[in-house]
């Protein structure tokens, strides 16, 4: 059976009102067009569903039966309508981002913040895989926005806005202080005990490329997920480490490490906002969307 919505609503509305007349004022149509809807119904479920009255109508058991669903119905309805309605005004909802854990501490939580001062009761999810796992999740629709280093050839499927740019450079601790003035050769380099980041990520890719580029071999003591860790093991002298430059700038700054001087200079990397083209974004989605575009 294949009953129309609107036949249920006049029902309901009649049921709620137990009066044609008053329904039709809140339906604005007519009271005959009432009547007819009702007989309508009553035709395709077989059966009667109201008795009338000189004060109106009341429900048969029947309808009584009937009724007491489509009023779970209607509220279900209303309970949409709501939530469409908050959803709408930033009242509730949900935004997913995905981003590395590097961009996250140098661009994203800034602008967190910021969201969250303005929409206080939107969730957030973050979500730090390795970019080629998050740009499959944009994809299928597991997250809502990237934020992410570029590549040189991104997916047709991909609107990609520039954020900003990032610079890559090899730093060293105090253990190396003889290094810190002199350009140092990538021959001389691989004399000392390089930490890499772990690949797959943007800055391993970013480095294989730049080495590619001059035919330089870089040969890795060890692989480090943790950029933070990364760092930290370069502090303590158990190597020379390659790091997104912003990430360290605050230890390059206070002297904790140094910045070599390499006779190539590393590529600087975009990073962008990535948007899946034609989709439809949620409400909060498009309000943080919006707070990232403004930026200067």
């Amino acid at each position: 059976m294949n009953v129309n919505f609107e036949l249920y609503r006049v029902f309901y509305e009649v049921a709620t009102l137990g009066n044609i007349t008053k329904a039709a004022e809140k339906l604005m149509i007519s009271q005959p067009a009432v009547t007819k809807q009702i007989k309508t119904l009553e035709g395709q479920l077989g059966g009667e569903l109201f008795i009338r009255t000189k004060r109106g109508v009341i429900l048969t058991d029947n309808g009584q039966e009937i009724y007491n669903f489509i009023k779970q119905g209607m509220n279900c309805f209303e309970m949409a309508e709501k939530q469409f309605s908050n959803l709408k005004k930033l009242e509730t909802g949900i935004v997913r981002i995905g981003v590395s854990t590097t961009l996250a501490k140098l661009y994203l939580l800034k602008y967190l913040d910021q969201f969250h001062k303005q929409y206080p009761n939107i969730a957030i999810q973050i979500f730090t895989d390795p970019s080629s796992i998050l740009r499959t999740k944009l994809k299928d629709g597991s997250l809502d926005i990237l934020i992410a280093k570029e590549e040189d050839e991104e997916d047709n499927d991909l609107e990609v806005n520039r954020l900003g740019v990032l610079h890559h450079c090899f730093i060293a601790g105090k253990n190396y202080e003889y290094l810190k003035d002199k350009v140092i050769s990538f021959k001389e380099l691989n004399m000392y005990p390089i930490l890499l980041p772990k690949s797959p990520s943007t800055s391993r890719n970013v480095l294989e490329k730049y080495c590619q580029k001059y035919n330089i071999e870089i040969s890795s003591k060890l692989e480090i997920a943790s950029a933070g860790l990364l760092e930290e093991f370069v502090k303590i002298g158990l190597g020379i480490g390659f790091v997104t430059e912003e990430y360290a700038e605050k230890e390059i700054k206070d002297g904790s490490i140094f910045k070599l001087h390499t006779e190539y200079d590393v590529p600087k990397v975009g990073f962008a906002l990535i948007t899946l083209k034609n989709s439809y974004h949620s409400f909060g989605a498009n309000a943080f969307i919006d707070i990232l575009k403004k930026v200067d």
